[in-house]
């Protein structure tokens, strides 16, 4: 954990700019924001990226604020409306990857990589393998066919020193203007090809599988200070207080990279994109306050789902599906699929690259292993399927013992994928160098008395780097993207950083995570929703309810009998007559938005059940789509889900209403209280219901109005602006106390005592606040509801609870059925 040198945020607020939503519109929102009670505005990318980007990851120039959404005097004005209301500002900030946009002439450090090759100034800032193949120039996969059917689309511009392939545009290299068609393309530092190849062929870092984003090498200090320079000047002006790190696993070195952005902020408060798995810890050497905190996304979210429901949920499920094992009917078998699949083709050209830095090392390694290329790749693909976690950090000492284990533990499953046992030694090869050590020296001094050459250490260096780069776009691509689609038993389970294996979580596990949290990362941030979430914190709310009554979801679907199920791919080779799974899926999905879901929110749901669909691969898929699969999915969503079928989730809706609500009250106030900076996406201090992107990034919209009645004495009339009481009562109490939250807090479990103390979850921040809340309330209401359970508030006190203003004597034993009478929540604070 790092200290920041300026105070932390007390809760922050994500803006997703673009431009229908510029600087400007965020600084009109600036005022009641501040009235929110929020202490910093949380910026999406705000650099020169691809024009129209609606997102702002796909940078162009990092010297430039985007002109798109005001520039830098916007950005300037911003920050200084901001700060006269009492606001900071956080930006997101993306190190790993530049865009390789149409035109090229962009993206202008590249363009002249592509004019100049390797003897360009630029080169040494992206992640290309120039000894690649393609004779040393970079693969380019951008043609809609093969190069020989394309050939009649190119023009050349020789008196601007230009190709032009329709909307694309690259330079010439100096020289070869007036040559042949055919002579002038292979003459040039770039080899343009079908964009088919890119999965076996390209020779680029790029993020995950997207040959549109190319590897920015920010271990190198120069390019560091080029690409940081702008970014570093507004931070030491007072534009910018904070950063959040775009996804540092695919930095060569995380660790490295955040100790010399902390030098060059000063030591700002900073939360990195890391997402954790399981057990796994953040690396306590990194310089920064913590993540940006999907593992208490996970926290929250377990503590609404039922283990005895959610088992029974699947029941129903596999009756349903019947899917195969590695096809959704296991969780395991179907990541492990999944990931055979990625490393295997997505992820083919990753692993040509470390087969070839692997094989030379062989050949150099004292005792030369004579591996063959076929063993060093299944080697290689058997490892990083099994690894558990995103990636090993084989530079950072404080994971060495970790990671050795862990990869000692794939290791050895590994093996078992040879049959010859000699030849499984390519995995113990594959295992040292994962580990940055030498062939068959465990302590990576060298061994045998040989000292490594350069180009020996640089391969290994690579190797290390290169294997955990690849291992995290592995996890992401076929856990988050593939078998979260192909497993949606629990669609609220099927979350960035979620478990859909295990999707429930105890109070027990709760509280030991808050309490490890506010301990070692107490400034960390934590979210409920983001611009990443593939369903908002309301929509996996209302989703986990169905784990509380596994069986009336059964029913509903069973009472409709075949019309619940998709006909689709009717006549479409190996698509089947039906597809129940996606069929399944959209029900959820439909369920999950609500009421909007009828009628007009099928153009909502459609393209989130196609995409559904597409990630999962197996019937339809980003780059094979069947067009009458996703024609016949469309329809059924529209006559189906969200259609006159409909009407029985409307009913369902309204029967499970009050569950509901305390399922959407109860995370906003976990979130909004634990340890832990809450960072609020756009419009969540309402009620929020989004689905994947594109839904989740439109332009924000916000309703001061409500909020100016709710503080003027009105009722909330509904859960949203029950919700947006609730947000800003506890926004307000932090930022008025930032000291019963901060680094100096403390955090305390506070029992319930009783037959329904599991229902019931609390605890005491700094002995001064008092959070309460309801889980799992159908089950609470089934089983007789509080009967005499009760909770004995801390000593001291009176305490007054916030939203109703009602006070409890401190230390006093009190009634969870009158605590709890007016609503599924409560907040207490001792002032």
């Amino acid at each position: 954990m790092t200290q920041p040198s300026s105070p932390s945020p007390t809760a922050t607020y994500r803006l997703q700019l673009q431009p229908d939503f510029p600087f400007a519109a965020a600084e009109r929102a600036v005022p009641h924001l501040a009235e929110l009670g929020v202490s910093h505005l949380h910026l999406s990318p705000v650099l020169e990226s691809v024009p129209g980007s609606t997102h702002g990851y796909d940078v162009v120039d990092h010297t430039a604020v985007r002109a798109e959404l005001g520039g830098e005097r916007g950005l300037r004005q911003l920050a200084a409306t901001a700060r006269a209301h009492g606001l900071g500002l956080v930006v997101d900030l993306v190190p790993n990857h530049m865009a390789v946009p149409q035109p090229a002439g962009l993206n202008g450090p590249l363009w002249d990589v592509l004019r100049h090759g390797p003897a360009s100034p630029y080169a040494r800032w992206f992640d290309v393998d120039w000894d690649g193949g393609h004779d040393g120039r970079l693969l380019l996969p951008v043609l809609g066919g093969p190069l020989g059917d394309e050939l009649p689309h190119f023009v050349v511009a020789a008196g601007d020193g230009v190709l032009r392939y329709h909307e694309h545009a690259f330079p010439l290299r100096p020289g070869t203007e007036e040559l042949p068609l055919p002579r002038l393309l292979a003459s040039q530092w770039y080899r343009l090809a079908w964009w088919r190849l890119a999965r076996s062929e390209l020779n680029y870092r790029r993020f995950f599988t997207i040959s549109e984003l190319i590897g920015v090498r920010v271990e190198d200090p120069e390019v560091f200070d080029a690409t940081h320079r702008t970014v570093l000047r507004l931070v030491r002006d007072g534009v910018i207080d904070g950063l959040r790190i775009d996804h540092p696993d695919g930095l060569v070195d995380p660790g490295g990279y955040l100790a010399r952005l902390q030098e060059g902020t000063g030591g700002r408060w900073t939360v990195v994109e890391k997402i954790l798995t399981g057990d796994e810890r953040l690396p306590a050497s990194w310089a920064c306050a913590g993540t940006t905190g999907y593992d208490a996304l996970r926290h929250i979210d377990g503590l609404f789902v039922c283990p005895q429901g959610s088992g029974r949920l699947f029941s129903h499920y596999r009756d349903f599906v019947t899917p195969l094992a590695d096809e959704g009917g296991d969780w395991e078998e179907t990541v492990r699929r999944a990931a055979y699949e990625v490393v295997t083709h997505d992820l083919a050209a990753e692993v040509e690259r470390l087969v070839r830095t692997a094989a030379r090392i062989s050949g150099r390694a004292p005792r030369p292993g004579d591996h063959a290329p076929w063993a060093l790749r299944q080697a290689l693909r058997e490892l990083l399927v099994r690894l558990p976690v995103y990636r090993p950090y084989a530079a950072d000492p404080t994971r060495a013992a970790t990671d050795a284990a862990m990869l000692g533990r794939a290791a050895a499953g590994a093996r078992g994928a040879f049959r010859v046992p000699e030849e499984a030694r390519a995995v113990d090869l594959i295992h040292d160098l994962a580990l940055g050590r030498c062939p068959d020296e465990p302590d990576g001094d060298g061994g045998h008395g040989d000292t490594p050459d350069a180009a020996d250490r640089a391969d290994r260096a690579d190797f290390a780097a290169r294997f955990a780069q690849t291992a995290s776009a592995l996890h992401a691509k076929s856990v988050e993207d593939t078998a979260f689609y192909r497993y949606p038993v629990l669609l609220s389970a099927c979350e960035v950083g979620g478990d859909p294996g295990e999707p429930a979580l105890g109070p027990d596990a709760f509280h030991a995570y808050c309490a490890r949290v506010q301990r070692d990362w107490p400034t960390t941030g934590t979210v409920l929703s983001t611009h990443d979430t593939k369903r908002s914190a309301d929509v996996r709310a209302r989703i986990a309810v169905l784990s509380e009554c596994p069986d009336r979801w059964r029913d509903v679907l069973g009472a409709m009998a075949e019309a619940a199920v998709c006909g689709a791919g009717s006549g479409v080779d190996g698509a089947g007559p039906a597809d129940p799974m996606v069929s399944w899926l959209a029900w959820q999905t439909a369920f999950g938005l609500g009421a909007p879901a009828v009628g007009a929110g099928a153009e909502r749901v459609a393209p989130a059940v196609l995409k559904a669909a597409r990630e999962a691969g197996l019937r339809t898929s980003w780059t094979e789509p069947r067009a009458d699969y996703e024609e016949a999915v469309t329809e059924f969503v529209h006559s189906g889900p969200c259609g006159p079928l409909g009407a029985p989730l409307a009913a369902l809706d309204a029967e499970l209403a009050p569950f509901i609500r305390a399922n959407v009250l109860g995370a906003a106030l976990l979130h909004l209280t634990m340890p832990g900076v809450p960072d609020l996406y756009q419009g969540s201090e309402r009620l929020h219901t989004a689905l994947v992107d594109p839904d989740n990034r439109a332009p924000a919209r916000f309703r001061p109005e409500l909020l100016a009645e709710l503080d003027g004495g009105a009722a909330p009339l509904d859960l949203s602006a029950e919700k947006l009481r609730l947000t800003a009562t506890a926004l307000r109490l932090r930022r008025r106390r930032p000291e019963w939250f901060g680094a100096a807090a403390s955090y305390e479990p506070v029992r319930a005592e009783g037959p329904a103390a599991d229902h019931c979850v609390a605890f005491c921040r700094s002995g001064r606040v008092v959070t309460v809340l309801t889980r799992l309330s159908l089950r609470l209401v089934e089983t007789g509801g509080w009967w005499d359970t009760g909770l004995r508030l801390p000593p001291g006190g009176p305490w007054r609870e916030l939203l109703t203003g009602r006070e409890v004597p401190g230390g006093a034993l009190v009634g969870l059925s009158e605590l709890l009478a007016d609503a599924p929540v409560a907040l207490f604070a001792a002032e």
